[in-house]
């Protein structure tokens, strides 16, 4: 159990640390990934999980979030979904012959949404206006969501019936896109010795107070030099004068990856100065979801494993150049 107050990086450290074990306890191989999720919550971002059927996409988010004493609220998308089981919506009252409002389930501080690309797009765009903004408009009235506050979705890539995709202005709302693979082979012996054994559940450690000084701590107490800002800026702005890249990052995504360095400077290194290293280790996270690559640069050229006509490759070039 952590101190009560975060005081200095060490305590933002061990934070993480203690969100690490106790996840953990449930969760075999993704280590990285809890890592991300940290420090994605540090520094006011959210995480879109990506991958194949069965790789812990839901019970990644669900045991991370367990760990945490916040206010969490699970939303399961179907393509029948309206806009109001969002954010809720506005309900005739005869008693005091007005409208009254029912809050949606985004109004919490950590919100799961499981399969985003099932729910249609109309209420997919329900989320753009929390994520950004952190309030939500019904009826022309606008209530402001309580902090922290983070969106952690799942997405399955190869479920096409019955889904919808995301646009760009949503996926640019995520800070980081985070792919799931298989297990490796120890890794699912490990998984199943688990469970042929109980398991302690996940601990609430984590308070509201302790994560909101943690990110008021990253925001005051760390250190961006000029050319990590210019290093950022050039790796942006590479993707979109780059070939084969269609639509390029945003200048919220140059912000991601900023905030993203910062944390993982802090969380990772346990440093409050920002190197190129560390804009380096999260920029494919950052980049991956919001580049529209050619359909012919994606293609899979053959028997050519060095090919570099791949979206994996050519953002991790733009990364390792700096955006020369």
């Amino acid at each position: 159990m952590m101190t009560d107050n975060i005081n200095s990086l060490s305590d933002i450290t061990k934070m993480s640390e203690d969100i690490r074990s106790e996840v953990n306890k449930s969760i075999v191989g993704l280590t990285n990934h809890i890592d991300t999720l940290t420090l994605s919550l540090l520094t006011g971002g959210h995480v879109l999980l990506e991958g194949l059927p069965g790789t812990a996409k839901t019970f990644l988010a669900v045991s991370f979030s367990n760990t945490l004493s916040l206010e969490n609220n699970r939303i399961q998308s179907t393509p029948d979904m309206m806009p109001g089981d969002v954010t809720g919506t506005r309900i005739y009252n005869p008693k005091t012959l007005e409208f009254d409002f029912h809050a949606g389930p985004i109004f919490a501080n950590m919100v799961i949404v499981d399969e985003i690309n099932r729910a249609p797009p109309r209420t997919q765009a329900a989320f753009l206006e929390a994520m950004q903004e952190g309030q939500v408009t019904v009826d022309g009235e606008t209530s402001i969501l309580d902090q922290p506050f983070m969106v952690l979705a799942t997405k399955n890539p190869l479920e096409y019936e019955g889904t919808f995709p995301l646009s760009p202005t949503q996926l640019d709302r995520f800070m980081f896109r985070i792919n799931l693979n298989y297990p490796t082979l120890d890794e699912e012996i490990e998984i199943l010795r688990n469970k042929t054994k109980s398991l302690d559940s996940s601990s609430r450690i984590i308070s509201k107070d302790q994560i909101l000084q943690a990110r008021k701590f990253l925001i005051d107490n760390m250190s961006v030099d000029d050319g990590i800002s210019e290093y950022i800026s050039s790796i942006v702005q590479s993707t979109r004068t780059q070939e084969g890249i269609i639509i390029g990052a945003s200048p919220t995504a140059a912000v991601s990856l900023l905030n993203a360095s910062r944390g993982h400077a802090a969380i990772i290194r346990g440093s409050d100065k920002v190197t190129t290293e560390d804009v380096k280790a999260v920029a494919y996270d950052v980049l991956n979801h919001r580049l529209l690559i050619k359909q012919s640069d994606i293609a899979d050229s053959g028997t050519d494993a060095e090919s570099s006509n791949t979206a994996e490759k050519i953002i991790t070039d733009i990364i390792q150049s700096g955006g020369t």
